[in-house]
């Protein structure tokens, strides 16, 4: 049984609780962004009163209204009217009638208002939620990916230990034969035997680290069914997940990746969603330093049968008012305003310094991406100039030129080196997805 890193990244994204609930932070943004739309859904109202006393019918009231506001500021009514009594208010009008109006503000609110502002924030904070989702992934995928690769490398220091272990028994028991036969002295049988006790601590401890990393590797694995999900005993990560992540073709060229991090990093693209949403809160706050006027007009026409108006706007059968309210020093106002510029600045500000620490983590990890590719060509190299000692030294030991305690110490060099070139390998799986993590590219 094997795990891959794409299979990793495919139960990452499908079923970690994480990325569950950046999808969920979706749906919260769209349904804001319902909410908002339903401040311009159409209203219809319906009011009824009626009062009667010591047998007089002072006033019955029944008034169905029709209230549909627009995108432009403008709200549209239109309504009928039944009234009747004996003891109206002089300005109501008797009987059946009906109307159709307008309400316009002239001053503030005319290009925008709280109800356009909060729906343009709202689809702001709808498309930023897509990239906030990215951002999560990204995040995770790091923290899945490396503990995925310090699995990988525990698993293969426990195959090297696994293979070193059996050939020091096997010259243990060599050296017990030859010892049997007079060939070699007593006291190699407990040199040999010192080998072996060193390779099974080396043994046991590369299992713990295995069993370790595993149990780590486990806790970003889950199932359909939101239950944890831990990796069998058995399992291994694929063998040539290495050679195909440590391909230089596969590496972003520098520029290219400071390119796409500088325009499509989430974390700068977050930054503009939150500026762009600040300016339209900017505009919104400019008009509340306007004065405050609304202009309210209805064409009247008796009974409920509606028909085009006969005469011109303020001649006959109308209706219209006009409101105007002016704050004497908009302090409220002018401080809501400074403190949204302000706001702006220091968002922008952030922007500017987390753009340079993004394009300082990519150069730092491209860097070392490129180091630690230099380190596994030399320690390769270290690698084989040590097997090619212990051979010969091996070589000498059987023709009796040598002693055990020197092939041991050229094993022991082999051990430490082949355990090197794994932990090199590993920092730079690792540093690789750093750097398409710190470029916001690893999702």
């Amino acid at each position: 049984m094997t795990l891959s890193l794409q299979e990793l990244t495919a139960m990452v994204l499908q079923f970690h609780p994480i990325a569950k609930q950046a999808t969920i932070q979706i749906g919260e943004a769209k349904q804001a962004l319902r909410i908002s739309r339903g401040a311009f859904d159409p209203l219809f109202s319906y009011n009824i009163a009626e009062k009667t006393f010591d047998g007089t019918a002072y006033y019955a009231y029944q008034q169905p209204t029709l209230t549909i506001p627009t995108w432009f500021g403008l709200t549209l009514r239109t309504g009928v009217e039944q009234v009747d009594g004996n003891r109206i208010d002089p300005t109501e009008t008797l009987g059946r009638s009906s109307y159709m109006g307008i309400q316009i503000p002239l001053g503030r609110d005319l290009l925008t208002d709280k109800r356009r502002t909060d729906l343009q924030k709202a689809k702001i904070a709808k498309e930023a939620s897509y990239t906030e989702r990215r951002k999560m992934l990204n995040d995770l995928l790091l923290e899945a990916h490396s503990a995925y690769w310090e699995w990988w490398q525990s698993a293969r220091i426990y195959q090297i230990a696994s293979a070193a272990l059996n050939v020091a028994k096997k010259r243990a028991e060599f050296v017990k034969g030859s010892v049997q036969l007079g060939d070699r002295p007593a006291i190699d049988t407990t040199e040999a035997l010192a080998q072996v006790q060193l390779f099974e601590l080396q043994w046991n401890t590369a299992l713990l680290n295995l069993k370790k990393t595993q149990w780590e590797l486990s806790q970003y694995l889950w199932q359909e069914n939101q239950t944890p999900y831990n990796l069998p005993a058995n399992c291994n990560p694929a063998s040539n997940d290495f050679d195909r992540f440590s391909s230089k073709k596969s590496i972003t060229p520098l520029d290219s990746l400071l390119s796409t991090a500088m325009t499509n990093h989430p974390e700068l693209v977050l930054y503009n969603y939150k500026l762009n949403s600040l300016g339209i809160e900017k505009r919104y706050r400019t008009q509340q330093l306007l004065p405050k006027a609304n202009f309210n007009y209805n064409f009247l026409e008796k009974g409920y049968q509606w028909t085009a108006p006969k005469s011109v706007l303020f001649e006959n059968n109308f209706q219209y008012g006009l409101s105007l309210q002016i704050p004497l020093r908009f302090s409220y106002e002018r401080g809501e305003y400074r403190k949204i510029k302000y706001s702006i600045q220091s968002t922008t500000l952030e922007q500017d310094l987390k753009r340079v620490q993004i394009e300082n983590k990519v150069r730092a990890h491209y860097f070392e991406v490129e180091n630690l590719s230099k380190q596994i060509e030399l320690q390769e190299k270290i690698v084989t100039n040590t097997q090619i000692l212990l051979r010969g030294e091996e070589l000498r030991f059987r023709a009796g030129e040598s002693s055990l305690f020197l092939v041991n110490a050229r094993e022991t060099r082999v051990w430490e080196a082949t355990q090197k070139l794994e932990e090199i390998k590993t920092k730079y799986l690792i540093a690789i997805q750093k750097l398409f993590w710190s470029a916001g590219v690893l999702i």
